[in-house]
């Protein structure tokens, strides 16, 4: 689709545990492509092995590239439309790939989960992808896709209700059933180390505007601890991904010149249930350690039965200017780690690649960059739905 460069789009770790899952999704979905897509990565041999082993055809380019060898890096973002990245942590692997894109107008999507690290790109990059067109999209994955998506349908609905958008926005995950991987779980630790060592990231990581330079909004309502959600009837726990959810939303809401308002405030917990017995989960969930103690190592994860078996759901509850209870989801057909993300990062990809005209240059969010044509792509190929649920 792109004259100028030659593959629209290139996998960037598709040797790797999550960029075989996207070369798969890619592959499945888009038998006869009408765009053009390559595998990068540090071995050649290992593309080929994993080509041979999804099946996918010998037509699709190999293209060798290490993260630590700029020039190879640079060869390969002047070759594509977009890169899609798996290859994390970001905050060790990803810095000079953003540079590159950013400098040579190339978009972008990855996985990013690290906050500290995305504070750093929109510091150091925005200006530059600014100035070349370059479209860096950050959180292309579980997180933060249904929930910065979630937010903005929410919105949509509540101004085709009551005619205007709400200021207080709460994300509950109703379901979620599915594992970590290993690359999720090095890229928590390399922040806790990397927040050792710099003891300023702490601030970064615990201000829910770390990501809107410039601008402080509200203070938010606490996550971090149980509580009893009223309206939903529901016990609530805190939610592992709520530190980098919060921070996207706001900084679509940023980038979007505060469509929701500049005192909107939301959080984001897990329901656990009434009663005595949801009060013992969220507490139970509140003291959990299984991420930060799992033993799993990077390119190890979830097998294909656990995938598939694996699904999410999120809802997002407001109250119109009316008083009336606006209720939306958002939910997913595998397991929300890897086998969704897999697909709505490629999507996002492909969303940029068919929109050139959607959102400006800079370090941007799927909301503020892609919006309802990324939600239309993702239930029309992707198993994501999005659903208004009252009033």
């Amino acid at each position: 689709m792109n004259a100028e460069r030659q593959y629209d789009v290139v996998v960037f770790g598709a040797s790797g545990y999550t960029g075989r899952l996207v070369a798969e999704y890619l592959n499945e979905q888009y038998p006869n492509a009408d765009f053009s897509w390559a595998m990068a990565g540090r071995s050649i041999e290992k593309l080929t092995a994993v080509r041979g082993e999804m099946g996918i055809s010998e037509a699709i380019p190999l293209i060798a590239v290490d993260s630590d060898d700029p020039a190879s890096l640079e060869a390969m973002v002047k070759s594509a439309g977009v890169v899609i990245t798996t290859v994390g942590p970001y905050q060790l692997y990803g810095e000079e790939l953003v540079k590159q894109c950013a400098t040579h107008g190339t978009d972008y999507v990855d996985l990013s989960g690290e906050p500290a690290w995305m504070h750093h790109t929109i510091a150091t990059y925005n200006t530059v992808a600014k100035a070349s067109g370059a479209r860096i999209v950050h959180s292309c994955g579980f997180d933060s896709i249904p929930f910065d998506l979630g937010v903005f349908h929410l919105q949509e609905h509540a101004k085709a209700v009551t005619g205007s958008t709400v200021s207080r926005v709460k994300g509950r995950v109703r379901a979620m059933n599915g594992s970590f991987s290993g690359g999720t779980i090095a890229s928590l630790r390399a922040t806790m180390t990397a927040a050792a060592a710099q003891p300023e990231i702490i601030a970064t990581l615990m201000n829910p505007f770390a990501l809107t330079e410039g601008f402080s909004g509200p203070a938010q309502p606490d996550g971090d601890q149980p509580q009893y959600d009223e309206e939903l009837k529901s016990w609530s726990a805190p939610f592992i991904m709520a530190a980098i959810n919060t921070k996207n939303i706001h900084r679509s809401n940023f980038l979007m010149g505060h469509p929701y308002g500049e005192d909107f405030a939301y959080d984001e917990m897990m329901l656990t249930g009434d009663g005595d017995e949801g009060k013992a989960t969220a507490d139970f969930v509140a003291r959990d350690k299984t991420l930060a103690e799992s033993p799993l190592k990077p390119g190890e994860g979830p097998s294909a039965e656990e995938r598939k078996a694996g699904n999410y759901e999120a809802i997002f509850v407001a109250q119109g200017t009316g008083g009336e209870m606006l209720i939306t989801s958002v939910a997913g057909d595998r397991d929300p780690g890897y086998g969704s993300t897999s697909k709505m990062l490629a999507e996002a990809a492909l969303c940029l690649l068919n929109n050139p005209e959607l959102g400006e240059g800079g370090v941007t969010t799927p909301a503020a960059a892609m919006g309802q044509p990324l939600i239309d792509r993702l239930q029309a190929n992707a198993g994501i739905t999005f659903k208004i649920e009252s009033p």
